[in-house]
């Protein structure tokens, strides 16, 4: 049986250059790293844990507990090595797997050719010592098997999310180009923001930032809003755990507090899409929504606070030109109306961002998918700086 108090090396993954503030996440779950790089973090855990961690972590990927370390020289190798395993400690002869590779090695030029190599001998292993074998395809419905090969050095881990958690599951309607839910929250972490202070996002699109802060500020984690992992289909997995985790994420969540979301757009559709999206979260309540050009938005008077933008970054010629004008409005409304907050621009442009006509106090890079981003911070003063 496998064992799911055992701890065991734990590798979080994440979005590139997400890592920092999956490490300040974990920390804060009471968990210490081991080792945090570009595109992770290592740490020692239960599978139990393992469950927080999906349940919980906004800027993750996936959560995979290792099962094996092991010299692998060669692609001959790979069966003879996956079959010598106990896969029965881990599931039954019953249970749909599927399998995923990361390889780095000169005797392989397919890494589908891996993950049929080891499905291959799974599937001989259970029918040698059963007589009857899992099923096993691409789908992640059952148990997840995932190798990271490179060089000679090869892990095999259990991923126990299945689907990417970098996806929250609340939102109903993607609209025009949305941001990744992970990334929203990345940013927002990135901000420093308060959690009490006011929090506007112009041009907000699908509401996916205001919806993350509002979620942040009132304690609603993403295992909300989805029912199904990947570590449900392991021998050992106890649904008991599972459930009152899931109960104390719903006694986890904060009356409102007293702070203002306000997300506005130009565009009715992108606002009653905001709406549907923030209502599934469950946040709907929390977050003012503004049917208005950027420079009409309100503005709360104060001392603090965070407006972010995430405008379009152009790639055609015709939409460049517009966007530079787009550009240098923005830097105008940050400079006249929203003295006292910070402000912030994410943008995968930065010949735009020079239109803005601020200077950034600090540069913050990210991933947008695979275009190299910056979000920009601005220091913007009520008066003169003096």
């Amino acid at each position: 049986m496998n064992r799911f108090d055992q701890t065991g090396k734990v590798v979080v993954t994440c979005k590139d250059r997400f890592a920092p503030y999956l490490e300040q996440e974990l920390v804060a779950l009471g968990f210490k790293p081991k080792k945090t790089f570009r595109t992770g973090v290592e740490l020692y855990a239960t599978l139990n844990d393992c469950i927080v961690m999906n349940l919980h972590l906004r800027t993750a990927s996936h959560v995979l507990y290792e099962m094996k370390s092991f010299y692998l020289r060669h692609a001959d190798d790979i069966y003879r090595r996956i079959k010598a395993l106990p896969w029965e400690t881990y599931i039954t002869n019953q249970t749909y797997f599927s399998v995923t590779s990361h390889v780095e090695n000169d005797s392989v030029d397919n890494p589908l050719f891996v993950n049929v190599r080891i499905k291959d001998a799974i599937v001989d292993r259970f029918r040698e010592n059963t007589g009857s074998r899992p099923d096993s395809g691409s789908e992640y419905e059952g148990a997840v098997f995932q190798l990271y090969w490179k060089e000679h050095q090869a892990s095999l881990y259990l991923n126990t999310t299945g689907d990417t958690i970098a996806k929250h599951g609340y939102r109903k309607i993607p609209g025009h180009a949305p941001m990744l839910e992970s990334l929203a929250s990345a940013t927002i972490l990135a901000t420093n923001w308060d959690r009490e202070s006011p929090f506007l996002n112009p041009m907000c699109g699908a509401g996916t930032l205001a919806i993350e802060a509002a979620m942040l500020a009132t304690d609603r984690y993403p295992g909300l809003y989805r029912d199904h992992y990947a570590f449900m289909h392991f021998i050992g997995y106890e649904e008991t755990v599972y459930k009152n985790l899931k109960t104390d994420l719903e006694s986890k969540i904060k009356p409102s507090p007293p702070m203002t979301i306000i997300a506005s757009d130009i565009s009715q559709q992108a606002i009653a899409i905001s709406k549907e999206n923030a209502a599934a979260a469950g946040v709907e309540h929390l977050i003012q929504f503004e049917t208005c050009d950027f420079e009409e938005a309100a503005v709360p008077d104060t001392d603090s606070g965070v407006v972010i933008f995430n405008p379009e970054y152009g790639e055609r010629l015709g939409e460049l030109e517009a966007l530079e004008a787009t550009y240098k409005r923005i830097g105008d409304f940050l400079k006249q109306k929203c003295g006292g907050y910070t402000g912030y621009i994410f943008t995968g442009n930065l010949e735009l961002a020079k239109k803005i006509g601020l200077k950034a106090s600090r540069r913050i890079e990210f991933y947008n998918g695979t275009i190299d981003c910056r979000l920009l911070k601005y220091e913007l003063y009520k008066g003169s700086k003096a």
